[in-house]
């Protein structure tokens, strides 16, 4: 299977169990790969036909501005359902990351597939 990949896409959203992460939007870091099959669009060159992924990071950016999720796994699965309907995506990898959770840890978070690949 082909991979589509968008890495390092960031996002604001609104996440955490806390009640002082419920009043701010914070930064999540977003790393996807999508199963897609690129044959169709590269036979005849046809953007129509290739998975549009400036398009899947608009439905991305607008799920995160909607989202009030207190869990990093929460949004991921839900962005996952998401994704998967909207453009017919077959398998994804998705890995959620949620910076300075952790003083001793860079960032921690979530990394799910769904599908088959």
């Amino acid at each position: 299977m082909d991979t589509v990949f968008i890495e390092g896409l960031e996002v604001d959203t609104v996440i955490g169990a806390y009640d002082w992460e419920r009043g701010i939007r914070q930064c999540l870091h977003l790393d996807l790969t999508l199963g897609w099959d690129i044959r169709p669009a590269a036979e005849h060159d046809e953007l129509e036909k290739a998975l549009d992924y400036a398009q899947v990071a608009v439905s991305i950016e607008r799920f995160a501005s909607e989202a009030r999720f207190e869990l990093v796994e929460t949004f991921a699965e839900r962005l996952a359902q998401c994704l998967m309907s909207e453009f017919g995506i077959v398998w994804l990898r998705l890995r959620v990351t949620k910076p300075g959770v952790n003083a001793r840890a860079r960032a921690l978070g979530v990394e799910i597939e769904r599908g088959c690949r």
